[in-house]
């Protein structure tokens, strides 16, 4: 496993964030498909945005 992927979502963990943002996040980078619309909350939107952009910059923002 990538090692920025890990570190990330054990610093998310810590953090308490949001779990919808780090399912986002998770699935972002890792470039996964987004979940069918119904399913996608504000948060997951924003954490998948994140993730593909492989940045932790709005963690605090989900906690």
């Amino acid at each position: 496993m990538n090692q920025s992927y890990y570190d990330a979502v054990t610093k998310m963990e810590g953090m308490n964030v949001n779990e919808e943002y780090i399912q986002g996040w998770q699935a972002g980078f890792l470039q996964n498909p987004k979940r069918e619309e119904q399913r996608v909350t504000e948060a997951y939107e924003a954490g998948y945005t994140d993730g593909e952009e492989k940045s932790s910059d709005n963690f605090a923002n989900w906690t």
